[in-house]
């Protein structure tokens, strides 16, 4: 492999690289999501509690400007102030509350939510001026420009179009009564705020995917730095090495015990062992003393070739022992037969080699055959 290839950056990032990534505030964001959502809680809470709000003003104005004589007789403004503004009080607190969590929001929609402490540290970069001018004519500062000129566009036609049709009603408001007239204008602004949420929506639709894009491209990995993080989560030769001796020493431990009274081992010959152990006379049936996969089967292999207890390879038995008995417990009855086969090799070991025999087959029944996996093997 070429060095161009290695450092061209052509795989996608690895969710460790996006994590990473977004400790350090290089987060999925977008704001015209964050604008638009803002707006359509806004225009939603301006057609619905809208009324209500021009209702709770109507009453403010007219109890401050009503004077009777309990007024005159107590002067007492700061208290007059705070009854007139409660009576709005209400209704701002809920346009504030929907905004709030409209702000919220939008990050949240976008997995981005959260404080990130290394995203407000100190960064000298931004101080550079050349930095900060590669930001503005670079290609990010001509999409922002590109996006800029979208809303600005799109929104402006749709104001003309609709000022255009509200013109003749907006001129001949001066000649209706003015309840009627205020309330007229109140619909044409609520309609023109759900319209310019409608767009605003429409503008986010096409920068999310576009903002998704940019940070994937910027976060793409070369093919040796996705060898070197896959290196550094597996650790290092010598490191695995030592992890591989700890459990090794953690499996001998746990079996070594049990293999000081083991009559027997079988192997698979070398992913699975079982120790086993029978004694003439006190053993009503063969009992499993240990079993393992891989280092614990490697320990007890270990432990057997120290303790001169015989190891048999049968791989098919063993591992029907090994997925059918626990530690402890007896053979199941119907490997009893394939076991007694085995023992009395066994017990019969030395006048067996000595004459040449090799070990015996044994036959395991259907319904105990597994794979490696555990799985049945019909």
């Amino acid at each position: 492999m070429s060095d161009q290839d290695k450092s061209s950056k052509t795989e996608l990032p690895t969710p460790k690289k996006l994590r990473d990534a977004a400790e350090k505030g290089d987060v999925l964001a977008s704001r015209e999501l964050g604008t638009a959502l803002v707006v359509t809680m806004g225009a939603a809470w301006i057609a619905l509690a809208g009324p209500a709000m021009v209702g709770a003003l109507e009453t403010m104005v007219r109890d401050g400007l009503s004077l009777d004589f309990q007024d005159v007789r107590i002067f007492d403004p700061a208290g007059a102030a705070l009854r007139l503004l409660a009576i709005i009080a209400i209704p701002i607190v809920g346009l504030f509350a929907l905004t709030m969590l409209a702000a919220i929001g939008a990050p949240a929609l976008l997995g981005s939510l959260g404080f990130r402490g290394k995203a407000v540290g100190f960064k000298a970069s931004k101080l550079n001026p050349a930095s900060g001018l590669k930001r503005i004519f670079g290609l990010q500062g001509l999409i922002e420009l590109g996006k800029s000129l979208l809303k600005v566009i799109l929104i402006g036609s749709l104001a003309i179009w609709l000022l255009m049709g509200e013109l003749p009603g907006l001129i001949g408001l001066g000649t209706r009564d003015t309840r009627a007239a205020i309330y007229n204008l109140g619909g044409t602004f609520v309609f023109t705020v759900l319209l310019m949420a409608g767009a605003l929506i429409f503008i986010a639709m096409i920068d999310v995917p576009m903002q998704m894009l940019q940070r994937t491209r910027r976060l793409k990995m070369s093919k040796q730095e996705i060898k070197d993080e896959h290196k550094q989560q597996e650790g290092s030769p010598e490191v695995k090495g030592q992890q591989r001796a700890r459990q090794r020493e953690v499996a001998r431990r746990s079996v070594q015990k049990a293999m000081g009274e083991a009559t027997v081992v079988l192997t698979n010959p070398t992913h699975f062992a079982v120790a086993l152990r029978y004694k003439q006379g006190s053993d009503p049936a063969p009992i499993l003393l240990a079993r393992g996969r891989g280092v614990t089967a490697e320990a007890i292999r270990e432990l057997a070739a120290e303790n001169d207890v015989p190891m048999l390879s049968y791989p098919e038995l063993t591992r029907a022992i090994y997925y059918t008995t626990r530690a402890g417990q007896f053979v199941r009855e119907d490997l009893y037969l394939a076991v007694a086969t085995v023992l009395a090799f066994v017990f019969n070991l030395e006048a067996a080699r000595a004459a040449g025999h090799a070990q015996p087959p044994v036959e395991v029944p259907p319904e105990a055959r597994f794979d490696a996996d555990g799985r049945r093997v019909r």
